[in-house]
């Protein structure tokens, strides 16, 4: 229990800033649908567009407007990515805007349908992988649970508020990798010299992914454009430096692989030396490798279906596409060298580590605070 306090007042104290932030955001509303009717838009304006109207009749279920009910229309274009198709009884996420800006009590307001409220299914696979983490890793699984947790917040509380805020996003994305690989190893391990090789192995590791995303978008022209989400982005904050966001999500997606392969190679090499405390550097480290060869084939595996089942529509669509083009498409190059990054820095973690956990755990005695 002492070394998770040590751990979390650290980590509390490097995100308080980013708490700070005074900015007040009218916050969003649940509503649930009591009724709809549908009118055909081409009726009213004349010409062939297909597109429909529904005007839903929503209750307020949430906030100072609860209780009230509200007239909302919801167009219908046929287009299924943008359409949001109501159904009685639907429960929704509602927008609201203020008439009168710049109020501190806003009573006046406009209602707009945001979208379809899809948090509970969120909370039951939460609840569902949290009771199987908890009966199948008991101790472990919780504090695997607890190092989840620190590491969505180091993301939605330091990085999000670092990159905007103008802070480099591979200096910002390298700092919270720093601060993830730390707290959720020695979480997980302990406060060890095992456990340290393995955070230093995991470090070196995503520095060098980092240093080979800067590399790969300078040679394959990345634009840091490959999807709708940045395009969005752009159009808020057109100032923030996008190839530098490429460049921190790849290295935030091949740090749990890393992580992953850094924690076995220097479990591995421990439970080997406390087996035999006469093998020498060169003996671990060579152990360390034959683990590692068995590791990469599975790891940089998995890491390849992870991009290529996120992007199977892009998979799809090679079918339809000269595959000159294809493969040549801003997107499309993206992902593979994404995946290939991420690959590359597992090969790199496994040779680091076993190296570092070689000669930290033969030389020098277990710490514990």
């Amino acid at each position: 229990m002492r070394k998770l306090c040590v751990i979390f007042c650290m980590f509390f104290s490097l995100i308080a800033p980013a708490f700070a932030d005074g900015t007040q955001v009218l916050p969003a509303e649940k509503g649930v649908v009591e009724n709809i009717e549908y009118i055909d838009m081409d009726n009213i304006q004349g010409g062939d567009s297909n597109q429909v109207k529904q005007e839903a009749t929503v209750r307020i279920l949430t906030g100072q407007f609860k209780g009230e009910t509200v007239e909302l229309d919801n167009m219908l274009t046929g287009n299924p990515a943008y359409d949001i198709m109501l159904s009685k009884g639907d429960r929704i996420v509602l927008h609201l805007e203020p008439r009168v800006e710049f109020v501190e009590d806003v009573t006046d307001v406009d209602f707009f349908i945001s979208d379809i409220e899809r948090v509970n299914a969120i909370y039951i696979f939460t609840g569902i992988f949290f009771l199987m983490l908890l009966a199948i890793g008991r101790k472990k699984g919780i504090l695997s649970f607890v190092s989840i947790v620190a590491t969505v917040a180091l993301i939605f509380f330091a990085l999000t508020p670092m990159i905007l805020y103008e802070v480099s996003p591979i200096l910002a994305s390298l700092i919270v990798c720093i601060l993830s690989t730390i707290i959720t190893i020695y979480l997980v391990g302990g406060l060890n010299w095992k456990s340290t090789s393995a955070i230093l192995g995991s470090i070196v590791s995503v520095g060098f992914a980092a240093a080979l995303s800067i590399l790969s978008i300078k040679l394959a022209t990345l634009t840091g454009f490959a999807g709708e989400e940045p395009m969005f982005l752009y159009t808020a904050r057109p100032d923030l430096d996008f190839t530098g966001i490429l460049s921190a999500s790849m290295m935030l997606a091949a740090l749990g692989a890393v992580m992953d392969t850094a924690v076995s190679i220097a479990s591995t090499i421990n439970e080997i030396y406390l087996t035999n405390t006469d093998l020498t550097v060169k003996d671990l480290f060579k152990s360390g490798m034959n683990v590692g060869r068995d590791i990469i084939g599975t790891m940089s595996n998995t890491l390849i279906l992870v991009y290529l089942g996120s992007s199977l529509p892009l998979v799809l669509l090679s079918s339809n596409i000269d595959l000159n083009k294809f493969f040549n498409l801003n997107q499309v190059a993206t992902e593979i060298t994404s995946a290939l990054i991420g690959s590359i820095a597992i090969l790199a973690c496994v040779p680091i580590t076993a190296i570092i956990s070689a000669y930290l755990i033969k030389t020098k005695q277990e710490f514990e605070i």
